[in-house]
């Protein structure tokens, strides 16, 4: 007979165990309390079965338990892995059936960390792995992409779930209150083109066609591509962080019981918003730097206000102003999509927020510029 005690304020109530080995049965007894908040739970020692008959079942008597909780389980399953190692078995059907239901969804022993892996892979499996990985990433974009653009079709058919008031906010935020950004920056860029200019071409006496040099870059490239840098660092992490916080609040896996569709109900109104709000930023942004270019201009050239933009606009057709505004619905759709599936992959953790946000500004704004060396090859495939 083997036995355990553990002294406390009341010595009656001690959680207590006896094992008995009496007639060629095993059984542990149980009496006492056994409260994990007292701090005197007993641990099972690792020789406490080293009297137990080998190939029988090791029965309990819990008759003598006043109270428990899950000390109790702890206790049980240091006894649970004890018995696994000494080839005991436990008779479960003798324990108290709330005991049972929790001990059986605990493991015999913990589980073994996995090792590392010491084999590192070849160099172009690597590669292949990256390039069905990425293959799988444009995949699932398009697949949001088609489902978002089905969701605006039946938008405009009134069958969408998507509500007036998101488009609206989003607008807002991606709309008017980008204004001040949106300016500062291209009047800055239409600002130090108008500088660079000036400074070249007056060793040439050929100062008036700064006005077209500002002109063209910003009409051609420099707002629409500024501006969607701006947006994807702007409103492009502030999706992201957003749908990766509902991700970790299991507000998305509330959508989806309810039977709504996170491309519907959270993605079209944020691409709608920017597929809307960026032509106009845009125009506005072309404005602005030929602005910023007429100050610089009029400030170190021999030039007039009226010969300033009588050169910036005979120095372009309307052919740029379509190719721009095209340029800047697409990075438009490419800011919201990348930066709302972003989100959803996220993680559910604080650390994930940070994450998601911060990888959306990187993907928008190197995107941008894959996306805008691709329109410059068209431009020169079509004759722009």
């Amino acid at each position: 007979m083997q036995q355990s005690r553990v002294s406390g304020p009341e010595t009656q109530a001690a959680p207590q165990w006896q094992l008995d080995t009496r007639d060629n049965a095993s059984i542990l007894t149980l009496s006492g309390t056994w409260l994990a908040r007292t701090g005197n739970i007993p641990a099972f020692p690792e020789n406490g079965l080293a009297k137990a008959h080998k190939g029988t079942q090791l029965s309990f008597d819990t008759a003598h338990i006043t109270d428990w909780d899950t000390g109790l389980i702890a206790f049980l399953w240091d006894l649970k892995r004890v018995g696994h190692d000494a080839d005991i078995a436990l008779d479960m059907q003798s324990l108290p059936a709330p005991v049972r239901q929790l001990l059986q969804l605990l493991p015999d022993a913990p589980q073994d960390a996995p090792a590392p892996h010491a084999k590192r892979m070849p160099v172009l499996e690597k590669i292949g792995q990256s390039s069905i990985s990425s293959l799988e990433e444009v995949g699932t974009v398009s697949e949001l992409a088609a489902l978002t653009a089905k969701g605006a079709f039946q938008a405009v058919r009134g069958r969408s779930r998507m509500r007036f008031v998101d488009i609206l906010a989003n607008t807002a935020d991606a709309g008017p209150y980008a204004l001040l950004i949106v300016g500062v920056v291209n009047f800055l860029i239409g600002a130090i083109l108008a500088f660079v200019g000036a400074v070249e071409l007056q060793k040439f006496a050929a100062g008036v066609y700064v006005a077209s040099l500002v002109g063209i870059a910003m009409v051609r490239e420099m707002a629409a591509v500024m501006t969607a840098i701006i947006m994807a660092g702007r409103t492009g992490g502030s999706y992201a962080a957003r749908i990766s916080t509902m991700q970790g609040n299991e507000e998305i896996d509330a959508l989806n019981v309810f039977g709504i569709t996170p491309s519907t109900y959270l993605i079209l109104p944020a691409v709608l918003s920017l597929v809307i709000t960026m032509p106009f930023l845009y125009l506005y942004g072309c404005l602005i730097g030929i602005l910023g270019g007429f100050i610089v201009s009029i400030s170190m050239l021999d030039l007039t206000p009226a010969g300033y933009f009588h050169q910036t606009f005979i120095s372009f057709g309307v052919g740029q102003f379509v190719f721009g505004f095209v340029k800047s619905i697409v990075f438009g759709a490419f800011i919201g999509l990348t930066s709302c599936r972003i989100g959803l992959k996220a993680g559910r953790s604080a650390a994930d927020v940070g994450i998601a946000a911060t990888r959306a500004v990187v993907v928008g704004i190197v995107g941008v510029i894959a996306i805008d060396a691709i329109f410059a090859v068209l431009a020169d495939v079509i004759g722009i």
